[in-house]
């Protein structure tokens, strides 16, 4: 995908120096080695000037994994490690920093061959703490080659999360709608993560749409257009001016993202959106997305800003949509009960008028957007992307900044059924285990707005990662908790 960091790793031996440094040295060939017989060797890159046990060392291979490009860095404890430096390395290192520590490798090597790493992880853990140093540790640290491997591949899409916040500029156009207040929330937290954002008048964009009127590249995009809907191109008449806001928003973050890497935005779609530019605006906001460049609905900031998070991690397509609806009793009834595990509250919609990337559908149809023209006239509210949502896996999840400014998000992972909506707009039925619950006690409870980021395929592992890094407070880290397991607010007596 474009609009999206490439994580390159350093990794980095440490060596406690009343160790043998050619613990360190043999097991980090080791490491490496397992990491290119299995996963992109473009991922890491292996700090070779030396071992790092001094805080000279320490510089030194800091200049070098800053000199290679490394944007994220991997502090291997190949025995005890040098706790000071060691910590060091990730306090100075601008980007996200890992901790790993190399398994002793057999028992006929105990005398002049045990590393201790598995102590030393305690001491780097503690090191850590003292200096108020964020790092990631998977949770069980210690392993061999290959399972070290698997912890820094497992560490890329973290990674490309948290790189891509620092330089992420976010566009909004124009306040929430009238009654949106649930998608208002204080940018002070965007600021907190490194992210920039610039807020635009609607009245800015009509204005460069309009400049835009004639610009040769429409014909071009309007063909891109009929080759992806096919035989779904359903409002063919609308074509030229969905042309012409592409081009328009392609040009404006050209035009805007000034310092930063990275884009994503949040648009306004109603009220007034229909009746001055004639038409909606949600096939290229789908479109958009299929690009890279996530768009949320309704100038949801942090609709969008959870998008991109789920965009670096998952390293595809996202959407945003509405928890939308509960699945009619005789739909469960019909197509989902004793065909899947799932009780009927473990199943709600979710729903948005057409902005899910046609990739992320089953089938596509271009139409007009049904709830607004039932006060409009349909040629202003041609534009949707129509279709049910491919099944298979998906994560539910969003950050948000509270109204006191507080950090928290939730994950829920589930699936789309293959089950036919009878439904318009992009939708899909969604089941997730214990979603009932979920609902009541972490969204209701929790004061979330009513639109989730969606991934697809099961990433919780690495949103929870990501959610911890950058500052969430475990507390506040929603997920949809087994039966077992009672959230605070539920009623013990349930």
């Amino acid at each position: 995908m474009t609009n999206l960091p490439k994580a390159k790793i350093g990794i980095v031996a440490v060596s406690r120096d009343c160790f043998p440094e050619e613990l360190s040295v043999n097991r980090r060939k080791a490491l490496i080695d397992a990491y290119k017989a299995k996963y992109d060797a473009s991922d890491i890159y292996e700090c070779p000037i030396c071992i790092v046990e001094s805080e000279i060392h320490m510089v030194q291979a800091l200049e070098d994994v800053k000199k290679a490009g490394c944007n994220a860095i991997c502090v291997y404890l190949g025995n005890f490690g040098p706790e000071i430096s060691e910590t060091l390395l990730a306090k100075h290192f601008d980007g996200p920093a890992m901790f790993i520590a190399a398994a002793e490798e057999t028992q006929d090597s105990l005398m002049d061959g045990r590393g201790d790493a598995y102590c030393g992880m305690l001491n780097a853990s503690y090191n850590l703490k003292l200096r108020n140093i964020k790092a990631y540790i998977p949770e069980y640290p210690v392993g061999t080659a290959e399972e070290c491997a698997d912890m820094i591949n497992e560490f890329v899409p973290i990674t490309r999360a948290i790189v891509g916040l620092k330089d992420l500029k976010i566009i909004s156009f124009g306040p929430r709608p009238l009654n949106f207040l649930a998608c208002n929330a204080p940018i002070k937290q965007l600021y907190n993560l490194g992210v920039e954002i610039e807020e635009n008048s609607e009245l800015d964009l009509f204005e460069a749409f309009n400049k835009h009127a004639d610009d040769s590249r429409i014909p071009a995009k309007i063909k891109e257009m009929e080759e992806e809907l096919g035989a779904g191109n359903m409002k063919p008449e609308v074509l030229p001016k969905l042309a012409q806001y592409e081009l328009t928003l392609l040009d404006w973050v050209e035009a805007h993202k000034g310092y930063r890497k990275y884009v994503a935005i949040a648009g306004k779609c109603w009220p007034a959106f229909q009746t001055q530019f004639g038409f909606v605006p949600c096939y290229v906001n789908s479109r958009l997305t299929g690009m890279g460049i996530p768009v949320s609905c309704e100038v949801d900031i942090y609709g969008c800003l959870s998008e991109f998070i789920g965009a670096a991690v998952s390293n595809d397509v996202v959407t945003l949509l509405d928890i939308n609806n509960s699945v009619p009793a005789d739909m469960y009834k019909e197509s989902i009960e004793g065909k899947f595990n799932y009780t009927h509250k473990d199943t709600f919609m979710g729903f948005h008028c057409g902005n899910t990337c046609s990739k992320k559908l089953a089938a596509c149809s271009m139409k007009y957007q049904k709830i607004m023209a039932r006060n409009l006239p349909i040629e202003v509210t041609n534009g949707t992307l129509e279709g049910d949502i491919a099944p298979g896996d998906i994560t539910f999840f969003r950050l948000q900044s509270t109204a006191d400014t507080k950090l928290r998000g939730y994950i829920a992972q589930g699936e789309v059924l293959p089950v036919a909506t009878r439904s318009f707009g992009g939708i899909g039925v969604f089941a997730i285990p214990e979603m009932g619950r979920f609902y009541r006690h972490v969204l209701i409870e929790g004061n979330y707005p009513h639109h989730g980021a969606v991934a697809f395929g099961h990433y919780g592992k690495a949103l929870y990662e990501v959610y911890k890094y950058i500052g969430v407070e475990l507390d506040e880290i929603g997920f949809n908790q087994p039966k077992d397991m009672k959230y605070k607010s539920e009623n013990p007596f349930c």
